[in-house]
């Protein structure tokens, strides 16, 4: 796959990323009643509803710098990883399996996206040692 490509498909996951998380923080954060009904029914309390409402703005936001803050990105994305699979777990317990499908769209297509950010920017987590 050319650079070209896993940069269309890197900027197209970011975009449906940011607007998945982006309209999900903007509902925890303004008491959305469905959405606080579904995480509530769930047994999160209310001060962590809005906690992670701050959090999936704020990442949506650096996902969207272009070419900055990549060791944030790489952050924003374990903690949507987080996300997920609490979120999986949490409505296969309570809900059934049926209620998790959103979970499993959203982990294969935040994983594209990941794999494509590794692709198109590769780090190098060794220690420098020059003297």
């Amino acid at each position: 796959m050319n650079a070209k490509t896993t940069n269309i498909i890197y900027w197209t996951g970011v975009l449906l990323t940011s607007l998945w998380f982006g309209a999900s923080g903007f509902f925890e954060l303004t008491t959305n009643p469905i959405v606080w009904g579904i995480t509530q029914q769930l047994g999160y309390p209310e001060h962590f509803i809005y906690l992670l409402g701050v959090f999936k703005v704020a990442g949506v936001i650096t996902l969207l710098i272009p070419n900055k803050l990549l060791r944030l990105k790489e952050w924003v994305f374990a903690g949507i990883f987080f996300d997920i699979t609490f979120a999986f777990f949490s409505k296969l317990a309570v809900l059934g399996f049926s209620a998790t499908i959103d979970a499993i769209i959203a982990f294969t297509m935040v994983s594209v996206t990941y794999f494509m950010f590794r692709k198109l920017y590769s780090a190098d987590y060794s220690v420098n040692t020059a003297a």
